[in-house]
């Protein structure tokens, strides 16, 4: 019995001693990782190398470049797809757990907030490309169609962005007087509306024409103008104005006022 007590404090001797050796080689590999930041550049770094300096901060002892990688595989390799997946997807991965996904998510949002910080310094938007950048950051990653309108003044400078329906996005669900009432609010002469598509299909739907169609006829009883409506999805958008939807829309209810 005694010598056997020996023997398992012999292996326990052992492991601690195998654990300190990994765990002085896993500071010696962190320590160079960093340093490598510092001298080469965050430039010189692929997403993998970032990935495995981020999960540092949320890993303390294990390896973290065998979950970079896991994490880039499970995206298809795509960083952004990565970092807009939801902790309960990451939770899949093996090996990523609350802690680990913590600095994931705190610099996902960070990225976020400073890109739309950026974006929001326009005053003026004269063209859909504008437009597009302008709401990017406000919708991207969203899972839910999200419907906002930008107002303007008649110089086309900025008045107002509100954010004012969620869900599936109809005629049902959109009430002109909350989207025509802000813009007596704000003292607007022009409108631009926007969702999102979170399948990444950008072709308007049914739903999406007979909407636009009805808050462009509203918008001209009341003498306020809808410049254009966007869909946006993860890599593009599509504006009605550049596909020649609105220019139609305006014929047709200046053919209607005529013929009253």
């Amino acid at each position: 019995m005694e010598e056997y007590l020996m023997n398992e404090k012999d292996n326990i001797q052992i492991l601690k001693r195998r654990l300190q050796r990994f765990e002085e080689k896993a500071r010696g590999h962190r320590q160079r990782v960093k340093e490598r930041f510092w001298k080469e550049g965050p430039e010189s770094f692929t997403d993998e190398d970032l990935l495995e300096l981020l999960l540092f901060f949320g890993v303390p002892r294990r390896d973290t470049r065998g979950l970079a990688r896991a994490i880039l595989n499970a995206y298809e390799g795509r960083l952004d797809r990565a970092l807009d997946a939801s902790p309960g997807e990451l939770s899949q991965i093996p090996g990523l757990g609350l802690n680990s996904i913590l600095p994931l998510k705190v610099v996902h949002e960070v990225a976020k907030r400073y890109l739309k910080s950026r974006s929001f310094q326009a005053n003026y938007l004269k063209s859909p490309q504008e437009v597009y950048q302008y709401l990017m950051y406000e919708l991207k990653g969203e899972r839910r169609e999200i419907f906002v309108v930008v107002y303007l003044a008649q110089d086309y400078r900025i008045l107002g962005l509100e954010r004012l329906f969620e869900g599936t996005i109809n005629e049902s669900v959109v009430y002109p007087r909350e989207v025509f009432g802000r813009a007596y609010k704000y003292g607007a002469t022009f409108l631009i509306l926007a969702h999102n598509h979170p399948s990444g299909n950008l072709n308007p739907s049914r739903e999406d024409l007979k909407l636009t169609k009805m808050l462009s006829f509203a918008g001209f009883l009341l003498n306020l103008k809808v410049l254009d409506h966007l869909i946006i999805g993860p890599q593009g958008y599509l504006s009605f104005a550049e596909r020649g939807i609105m220019e139609e829309l305006e014929r047709e209810w200046k053919e209607w006022w005529k013929s009253r």
